[in-house]
């Protein structure tokens, strides 16, 4: 047997459905015109003004709110609740709840926005997921998933990004391949659009919260690396790993590193015991390639040196420095605000000035949506008069 498409099996269930409401029906008064609230062709539930106005073939469609699916033509299994929610959509398998959630997505499909203005101006983006008011706000990329308010909310054409926290990866412009967990986690990343900052990831409030260009950095914990501006292929573990060195400066900007619970986590002692499995049982005789492990007790870096069984003049292995993977170049980053509090400033006003950006365009809609009506209203007038068909009394 072949296998039938969702879209087959769906229009089945649903027909088998229609088919025991139409044997009820025939058991009660006839039909009447207009149809009873909600009762549309093609599986459709319309509720709002001018919600689904426009719809064609289409079937599937469920728009609850104000405009909500207005345009939706052919489309088919959008579900729009909320004032302008897919307003201008006529494509499949979008849902949007929240007013102004995909308002102005076009041919998008499998998209799913959750929130006021989430996803508002994706147009042609697919299988993106939005959860949190602004969330994606300004998206028009592919495979980005955002929960919390404004997560990824300057997001344009960056792809494959994945934040999850109020504001995480909140400047990301086109940089791609991100992930952060946490509030604020990776908020600056691709601030200069340069589009440099790629393959990083960031778990923890704050984690990362500086990188702007830095690339292919990992970091897992609150507040872990806030000195990374334009770092790649470096990898901090631990609560604020990497704030400051042995004496209580800021650590540099850094490239190629590992920290792990050293001292830089800000607490001047850092972890104070390591245990690692699977080394007590695979010895390595000293010689050739295998040198000692030294610790320096002053900053907990951890180093080799040639040991006692190791032939006079033997040179260790040399290795070459990783390479950074992304664009070649270090792009001039913007000046930044100074401390955390004027970065949140910053992200609140940019927040307020998407809100009246947004006020702007649905004060547009509505006008547009005024004229679209006085057309529908006369081409009404020109259609001759429908006979309404009443059942006995």
């Amino acid at each position: 047997m072949k296998n039938r498409s969702s879209i087959e099996i769906f229009a089945t269930i649903l027909s088998v459905l229609a088919c025991f409401a139409f044997l009820t029906r025939m058991q009660a008064a006839p039909d009447v015109a207009p149809p009873p609230d909600g009762c549309y062709p093609g599986f459709t539930t319309a509720e709002g003004c001018n919600a689904l106005k426009f719809l064609g073939a289409g079937a599937g469609n469920t728009g609850v709110g104000w405009y909500s699916l207005f345009l939706v033509g052919d489309a088919n299994y959008n579900t729009g609740v909320g004032a302008g929610a897919l307003a201008l959509n006529n494509a499949d398998s979008n849902t949007a709840v929240g007013a102004a959630a995909l308002l102005l997505n076009t041919s998008g499909t499998l998209n799913t926005a959750v929130g006021t203005d989430a996803l508002v101006y994706n147009d042609s983006g697919f299988d993106n997921t939005a959860v949190g008011g602004f969330a994606l706000f300004n998206s028009t990329g592919n495979f980005n998933d955002a929960v919390g308010a404004t997560a990824l909310m300057s997001n344009t054409d960056g792809f494959s990004n994945n934040a999850f926290g109020e504001a995480a990866l909140f400047f990301n412009q086109i940089a791609a391949a991100n992930t952060a967990m946490g509030d604020v986690a990776l908020a600056f990343n691709d601030f200069s659009g340069s589009g440099f900052a790629n393959n990083n990831v960031a778990v923890g409030a704050g984690a990362l919260f500086n990188n702007g260009d830095g690339s292919e950095n990992t970091a897992v914990g609150t507040g872990t690396g806030p000195n990374i501006i334009a770092g790649f292929n470096n990898t901090y573990v631990g609560d604020f790993v990497g704030t400051v060195d042995p004496i209580g400066n800021p650590l540099p900007n850094e490239d190629s590193t590992i920290r792990i619970g050293d001292l830089s986590n800000g607490n001047g002692a850092g972890s104070l015991a390591c245990y690692i499995g699977g080394i007590w049982n695979n010895p390595q005789p000293v010689g050739g390639s295998v040198v000692e492990v030294t610790l320096d007790l002053d900053t907990d870096e951890l180093g080799y040196d040639v040991g006692p069984s190791n032939k006079a003049g033997t040179a260790p292995v040399q290795r070459s420095v990783p390479l950074r993977r992304s664009a070649p170049g270090t792009p001039t980053r913007p000046a930044m605000l100074n401390g955390k509090v004027g970065r949140v400033e910053k992200l609140e006003a940019t927040v307020a000035q998407q809100q009246k950006q947004i006020e702007t365009l649905t004060t547009q809609l509505k006008e547009q949506a005024a004229q679209i009506q006085k057309v529908s209203a006369q081409v009404e007038m020109a259609k001759p008069a429908t006979k309404v068909v009443v059942g006995n009394q």
